[in-house]
């Protein structure tokens, strides 16, 4: 029977004792609880299985061996101890929207990790406090344990896990002085750490950025980051041979749903969700997992973009309304220095490590000789919300509005998109900005609009008799753009019909559209539209 794939939860111990697909990377895990150092940190985007690492790496410290039979760790020598387990997620900033209601929020968190693992809080102490105090009794009640039990050569300590450790500096992101109180009294909790060392056995923290000024970095001189790491470039993530190892049936049965034979159902899939990249000098991508989980059980018979529905960053989402954003052009690969994804100054933050941080680029190379990481963005999945987002931001309007606008082409209701389109081309922003913009072309503007459409472009399609500007084609036609600069859309519709751009499509079953557009140098403003249908 097909193990059942779940995709609700980031729990463990739900995946093991509900029968469903759980691919083993305790193997990955062994090695770091097992190594000489026990300090480690670890950025990966959101929905990339960070917390259920975590929910493993708990039931492994405490003890429940009874959930890995049959995985790779069961077949090692771990010898099963307990430990107090100290386990925090600071997701819960998602709901905090200034730092007076962070600081609300962020003593019940404290607690309630502190109260599960057998601690005491006391009400009258501030969190950190209660954190570093907790850390103290635990350990000593774990080496009175062992040492009664004739443990004594074991390692005593307390496991810290911490999920999402910037996520309440990252929701703050557009406020940078409200950030940087937050950041402050973080500081000051992680802080608690740093001459405690000795009493950690074990201690994970994950996020998405590598927040420097946090004092988690500074306060443990022997944290390891594990971020670029090429022995554990795949620990996150699921490989091509995971794929086939645990979901070879679910992919045949989506495979006979959408219609494809196996080559070209693998290739789609690939090319949709397959491009992450986590290693220096290995070169192994990863698919992600979310998006894996989701298509798989989906009984939609085409393939659905997953993880930006789910994995929208509320770091990317809010610092994006601090501009910078239009001077740069995704589709082409960029090169930047390691230390540019390190988060020094709050009030400086640069747009390409935000989207590499984010999971919007990804690693395509690195050369060692010059310490320059090449960026690229991973997949189709992102490539389409990367697209809306910068849609989004160039016509001062959110994702909605480009969606509805997309709406509006593929469903032939051309003067209403035709008005839409001159309001995105109107939207956006001049004066301080001037420059950016004028290298954001009118045709890149269309391009990117076209993407998040989902739709498939080429610029300056090549013909026998010419080039087309930009050829869209989507299930419901085949749109065919000419773009003028001070002439008329007149002339370019006609410049379309007179050069039978359309005659690579006049077999398609679908409409084919020719579309003119002109624009005025001036004002950069899309003055002029026509259509036919060709």
């Amino acid at each position: 029977m097909t193990q059942p794939i779940l995709i609700d939860s980031a729990s463990f111990s739900k995946f093991r004792k509900k029968g469903c697909v759980y691919v083993d990377k305790t193997a990955y895990l062994h090695r770091l609880i097992s190594a000489a150092n026990s300090c480690f940190f670890l950025a990966r985007p959101r929905r990339f299985g960070k917390s259920l690492m975590l929910s493993t790496l708990k039931a492994i410290f405490q003890g429940k061996r009874e959930l890995f039979q049959g995985l790779a760790i069961d077949k090692t020598d771990w010898t099963w101890e307990k430990y107090p387990v100290l386990h925090f997620d600071f997701s819960f900033a998602s709901s905090a929207t200034s730092a007076e209601e962070f600081a609300h929020n962020f003593p019940h968190t404290i607690k309630s990790a502190i109260v599960e693992t057998g601690g005491t809080y006391k009400s009258d102490d501030t969190p950190e406090a209660n954190f570093g105090r907790t850390i103290d009794e635990l350990s000593m009640a774990h080496k009175d344990r062992a040492d009664k039990t004739d443990e004594a050569d074991s390692d005593k300590g307390v496991v810290i896990l911490i999920d999402e450790y910037d996520d309440p500096v990252a929701r703050l992101l557009h406020k940078p002085d409200e950030a940087e109180k937050v950041r402050e009294k973080l500081a000051s909790f992680y802080g608690q750490m740093k001459g405690r060392t000795d009493k950690i056995r074990f201690l994970m923290i994950t996020g998405v950025s590598k927040f420097t000024k946090m004092s988690v970095f500074s306060a443990l001189s022997n944290l390891v980051d594990l971020s670029f790491r090429d022995d554990v470039a795949t620990m996150l993530g699921y490989t091509e041979e995971e794929l086939d190892a645990y979901f070879g049936e679910h992919m045949r049965a989506h495979a006979e749903k959408m219609g494809l034979d196996d080559g070209t159902y693998r290739a789609e899939l690939k090319r949709w969700f397959n491009g992450y990249r986590f290693g220096r000098q290995n070169p192994a991508t990863v698919y992600n997992p979310v998006s894996i989980g989701n298509n798989l059980e989906s009984p939609e018979n085409f393939f659905q973009p997953c993880w930006a529905d789910t994995g929208k960053a509320s770091m990317l989402m809010n610092f994006l309304k601090r501009g910078e954003f239009l001077s740069h052009d995704l589709d082409t690969e960029m090169k930047v220095l390691e230390q540019a994804f390190d988060v020094t100054n709050i009030h400086e933050l640069r747009t390409i490590p935000m989207l590499f941080q984010t999971g919007y680029l990804t690693i395509g190379d690195f050369d060692s000789a010059s310490r320059l990481f090449t960026l690229r963005v991973p997949d189709e999945e992102v490539r389409e919300d990367l697209a809306s987002l910068t849609a989004s931001v160039m016509a001062q309007q959110d994702v909605g509005w480009v969606a509805t606008l997309g709406g509006l082409l593929l469903g032939g209701e051309w003067d209403k998109f035709l008005t839409g389109l001159k309001s995105l081309y109107a939207g956006l922003p001049y004066g301080s900005t001037e420059a950016a913009v004028h290298e954001c072309s009118f045709e890149r503007v269309l391009m990117t609009f076209l993407r998040a459409q989902g739709v498939q472009c080429t610029a300056e399609d090549r013909q026998a008799s010419g080039q087309a500007d930009v050829v869209a084609t989507h299930p419901c036609g085949v749109y065919i753009f000419e773009l003028k600069v001070d002439e008329s859309a007149e002339a370019a519709l006609a410049q379309v019909k007179q050069k039978g751009y359309d005659a690579p499509y006049r077999a398609a079953d679908r409409p084919v559209w020719a579309i003119g557009l002109n624009f005025d140098r001036q004002t950069r403003q899309l003055m002029d539209a026509k259509f036919e249908r060709l």
